[in-house]
């Protein structure tokens, strides 16, 4: 069941925009009919509505999502808007840019970060640490949200961001991510990217709070696909109940 008690994030809104945009509707696979709740996007007998957390976190998120990927039930960015308040979400295109977006970028309050790997930088834009220290500057990374060659075309053709450093992560672990084949095992979803870089801006029970509700949500998707219940007792669900309840009981 959806739980209304909250409005609509920054992904549902442009998801909701990609919809209406259509031609045709989008059918995405899966459920009956192709029945899907709108809160989860998962059938509506695995529902993770109930389970949604949020964490209140000074860090903001921004993504920048290619044209198809609001409507994907697997795209995770809508994980980190379901977790992280200050998440925007804005639609890619290489001929406009939305001013709301370039109104965002330049708000003095946030210091912007792109989140690209290193490897396709110039050394003077790079960055591996996120500054703390100005508390009139919270950090905003700027996340491509796309499948990997359509990221690198938005990081070229997107010239307003040629001005902002370009933070770079080297994570130790690989993905985990079972929704979507990569060639690579250093290519994270969008969500755990996010995970890691509110690790380095010291968000650390956001960024936990964010993978567990990752590998929920990816428990309850794979359940679906195969048509098996959610295990309410796993491994997955437990950690996220415990976060959950540590962000409300702080020691």
């Amino acid at each position: 069941m959806t739980d209304h008690r909250r409005p609509p994030h920054a992904v549902s809104r442009l998801r909701t925009e990609r919809l209406a945009r259509s031609a045709k509707p989008f059918l995405a696979r899966g459920g009956i009919k192709g029945e899907r709740c709108p809160g989860c996007r998962l059938v509506p007998s695995h529902c993770l509505c109930a389970l949604r957390p949020e964490v209140p976190t000074q860090a903001g998120m921004c993504l920048l999502m290619a044209d198809i990927e609001p409507l994907k039930p697997s795209n995770t960015g809508w994980l980190i808007a379901d977790v992280v308040p200050r998440t925007f979400a804005f639609g890619w295109t290489r001929t406009e840019v939305d001013p709301a977006l370039l109104a965002l970028l330049a708000d003095p309050q946030w210091q912007p970060y792109v989140v690209f790997p290193g490897e396709f930088v110039a050394p003077e834009r790079l960055v591996h640490e996120v500054s703390t220290t100005d508390a009139n500057k919270r950090p905003l990374f700027i996340l491509l949200d796309a499948t990997w060659p359509e990221a690198r075309k938005m990081f070229r053709k997107s010239p307003y961001l040629n001005a902002l450093p370009v933070l770079s992560l080297h994570p130790e672990q690989v993905s985990h991510y079972q929704l979507r084949r990569s060639r690579r095992d250093d290519h994270f979803c969008t969500s755990e990217v996010a995970s890691l870089c509110l690790d380095l801006a010291g968000e650390g029970h956001a960024a936990q709070t964010l993978q567990a509700y990752l590998d929920v949500y990816t428990h309850h998707y794979l359940q679906a696909k195969h048509q098996l219940p959610p295990d309410a007792e796993g491994v997955a669900r437990r950690r996220l109940e415990a976060l959950k309840w540590a962000g409300k009981h702080p020691i």
